[in-house]
């Protein structure tokens, strides 16, 4: 049973294409949990050979081909795993399961939320009304949860202002629209989560999780997002030694566009 865990949280956009970096943040950084979105692989075609052989022996996931999909790479025993849908769809975009902590358990949700396409209307755009409508589920569900959780994931909505780039000109965009906003903080709440990334991040400082493939120097440009979150119920937050971006990722070779988060539990 840990008294220490640190888990990670990272949209990988393909794990079979990006497999080398997914190896060298294992070897390089250790996490006892790495909770990937964005797999894009069906559960026949994990590379779970690969990534045992590094010493994670607890692999579960959720995957389809092509598009979506969820997985947990742990060093520590995944309990009652569980795979949620939503919105009848069939994709795979939820994977749960119960972890030992400090002489208890917490369950760790890790969820890749739809991104809702580019019109911010849900009359106009069918993936924006099944992005809304996946939040409505989540709020609903969360509401009913007892006992410690933590939250993870591609949640496809960076909430605050100092969470993009340029709050002004992403006003419109989808991701930083205000019913977007609006709806993440009320399922948040629904679940009675802190944010931890902001309890150790100041609000009035800038910080983010995803940066777009199209800017030719993407760390100079910096027009990033924070769309990636680590969310936990009061107690397991109070644990959190650390939250952290690990923006240098963004730049490894054939990197995610997204960095990956990484969170430090102390007993």
């Amino acid at each position: 049973m840990s008294n220490r865990l640190k888990i990670v949280t990272w949209n990988i956009n393909s794990v079979r294409l990006r497999l080398p970096i997914v190896e060298k943040m294992l070897l390089d950084h250790a996490p006892d949990v790495l909770c990937l979105q964005e797999t894009k692989c069906p559960d026949g075609s994990f590379p779970s050979a690969a990534l045992e052989k590094l010493g994670y022996r607890h692999i579960e996931f959720h995957g389809q081909k092509g598009y979506h999909g969820v997985a947990l790479i742990s060093r520590v025993p995944l309990e009652n795993v569980e795979r949620r849908e939503f919105c009848g769809m069939g994709d795979t975009r939820h994977i749960a399961a119960d972890i030992a902590f400090n002489g208890s358990s917490f369950r760790l949700h890790n969820f890749y939320v739809p991104a809702g396409g580019d019109i911010p209307d849900p009359e106009l755009n069918d993936k924006f009304a099944h992005k809304l409508k996946f939040l409505d589920e989540m709020e609903g569900w969360f509401s009913t949860f007892e006992g410690e959780s933590i939250v993870v994931g591609d949640l496809n909505i960076a909430p605050y202002e100092t969470d993009v780039w340029s709050h002004k000109q992403l006003l419109k965009v989808v991701s930083h629209t205000p019913l977007e906003c609006e709806r993440l903080e009320a399922v948040r709440n629904a679940g009675k989560y802190v944010d931890t990334m902001r309890k150790h991040i100041p609000m009035e400082e800038k910080v983010y999780t995803w940066w777009s493939y199209r800017a030719k120097d993407w760390s100079k440009a910096d027009k990033g997002r924070r769309l990636d979150h680590v969310w936990m119920t009061a107690g397991t937050a109070n644990h959190t030694k650390d939250v952290t971006v690990m923006r240098d990722a963004r730049g490894w070779e054939k990197p995610s566009d997204h960095a990956p988060v990484v969170a430090v539990l102390e007993a």
